[in-house]
């Protein structure tokens, strides 16, 4: 069974940073390991994706720029580096992984397995 424990939200002024780590154990590899959010009242939108063991990453257009996604295999954790946070990016972050691999439009639908997700507030 894959595990995955989200953390580092917290609340950070726009225009700050933060770095969010998602500890995975259960697995061996070739799984797609993701980022997604979701605000209070919307749908889980992808931000970034993938492949455990290291590949070309995948990013969603909002935040391709501000946000990147790296893997530290050895320590088994996925990380989430977010820069230049706006007050839009505030929601619950989650960290998902996908058995088997899932498509570069990093759709909730694809993934397995789900964290308990982290919250990030950026106020203005």
């Amino acid at each position: 069974q894959v595990h995955l424990v989200e953390s580092g939200g917290g609340s950070v002024q726009a225009g700050g940073s933060l770095r969010l780590s998602c500890q995975y154990s259960g697995y061996g590899g070739g799984y797609m390991l993701a980022w997604f959010r979701q605000a209070p009242g919307k749908g889980r939108e992808g931000l970034a994706a993938m492949y455990s063991g290291g590949s070309e990453p995948y990013y969603a257009d909002s935040v391709k720029g501000r946000f990147t996604i790296s893997e530290d295999s050895s320590n088994k954790r996925v990380y989430l580096q977010m820069n230049s946070l706006e007050p839009g990016d505030t929601a619950m972050y989650y960290c998902a992984a996908a058995a088997g691999g899932a498509s570069a439009r990093i759709m909730d639908y694809e993934y397995n397995y789900w964290g308990q997700g982290t919250q990030v507030t950026v106020s203005s």
